[in-house]
């Protein structure tokens, strides 16, 4: 497999990770970090992905208000109004855990939801999802 069918299948892998599909990039990530592929450039490129995949949750909440009514919507009212609530409460920071399971891929889509503006949106989730892959490339790596 070439380099950048690699590189191509975390950027694919990251991006499908930070929708609400049920994938994880990390394992992905370590796999090719301890294959010794360049720590910096895998990095940037699942970083890159995942926060995509961040920003198509954000705007599938925008446009999401408009199904709420339907009997095949996914989310009941009541948990709707309940992560609204969550995200009213703590606000745009709140997007600092975006990177978290769960909960990280849901709150991206209240802030499109809540019409969180998408530089700001953008900001904070970099911020998270960059700061989880360093975090875990330097202790696949042992630099920390």
């Amino acid at each position: 497999m070439t380099d950048l069918a690699i590189y191509a299948g975390l950027f694919l892998t990251a991006l499908a990770a930070a929708t609400i599909l049920p994938m994880q990039s990390e394992a992905v990530l370590v796999g090719l970090l301890l294959a010794d592929y360049s720590p910096w450039l895998l990095v940037a490129v699942s970083s890159v992905g995942n926060v995509l995949g961040s920003a198509v949750n954000w705007l599938l909440g925008r446009g999401i208000e408009r199904f709420r009514d339907r009997d095949w919507f996914p989310a009941s009212e009541a948990a709707i109004d309940r992560a609204q609530g969550w995200y009213r409460r703590y606000g745009r920071w709140s997007l600092l855990l975006s990177w978290a399971p769960v909960i990280g891929d849901p709150l991206t889509v209240v802030a499109g939801m809540l019409r969180e503006p998408l530089p700001i949106f953008l900001l904070l989730v970099a911020v998270a999802k960059i700061g989880r892959y360093l975090i875990l490339a330097a202790l696949t790596l042992g630099w920390a």
